[in-house]
């Protein structure tokens, strides 16, 4: 189970105009937008990557403006665990966790999250966090990283199941967040 203590969020290349493209681009932004301020809510560790930046542009401003303090970690391979400086980052917040979310969700989430598990990480796909440019990559992606035994979950599961209870300081406003 998801707990504050153990777990971060990793933030894969929303970026530039290729985000745009994404399957249902719009809902996957405000999810997105949801789980990165429902986490800094709970005080939770970001990790912000970004693929080739330079050719493929920044972050899109909606989800770059929630991310604000954390510096992006530019990466060349599709697996954020290719990347020295992601994986000495996760390294230091000391979690062992990791809820995945971004794009495309059959590429870069696939492989970082395959990585993530063969280097000893729980993994869990935000599902409504992610996407592809089609439903079908998206879906295969899913099921075939569940078959392989990560986790999916969505925003609204994993912020309540870190919260765990209704006396938590934050319930109010991440519930009010998610409706």
């Amino acid at each position: 189970m998801l707990s504050q203590n153990n777990t971060a969020l990793v933030v894969v290349d929303v970026q530039g105009k290729l985000a745009t493209l994404m399957y249902k681009q719009e809902k996957m932004h405000d999810a997105l937008v949801k789980m990165i301020k429902g986490v800094r809510m709970l005080n939770m560790p970001v990790l912000w990557l970004e693929q080739l930046p330079e050719k493929l542009g920044r972050t899109t401003p909606e989800v770059a403006d929630e991310l604000e303090g954390v510096t992006p970690i530019a990466k060349a391979t599709f697996s954020g665990c290719g990347h020295q400086t992601f994986m000495d980052s996760l390294m230091a917040t000391g979690k062992t966790c990791i809820l995945l979310s971004g794009i495309e969700t059959h590429i870069c989430v696939y492989q970082t999250a395959l990585d993530l598990m063969a280097s000893g990480y729980e993994v869990e796909i935000v599902a409504d966090a992610t996407s592809s440019r089609s439903k079908h990559s998206k879906r295969l992606a899913l099921d075939k990283l569940a078959r392989k035994g990560v986790e999916v979950t969505n925003v609204e599961m994993a912020l309540f199941e870190l919260m765990r209870t209704a006396e938590s300081d934050v319930f109010r406003d991440l519930a009010k967040l998610v409706k």
